[in-house]
């Protein structure tokens, strides 16, 4: 499958807990973080999730 590189562009301060807990689950731990996940629907919905905090390119 095709790889995302996702990384969190803005602080979790002020978020609601279930974003948090979603930002986790994506293993997304501080500012500037970077990780590679597989391009799946439930990342993708993960993403859509969080979409203001995030940025994703391909791997």
């Amino acid at each position: 499958m095709a790889q995302i590189k996702i990384k969190q562009i803005k602080s979790r301060i002020n978020c609601p807990a279930v974003q948090k807990r979603t930002l986790d689950a994506l293993g997304l731990r501080k500012m500037n973080h970077t990780v590679v996940k597989e391009d799946t629907p439930s990342v993708m919905g993960m993403v859509e999730r969080v979409r203001h905090l995030v940025e994703v390119t391909k791997a």
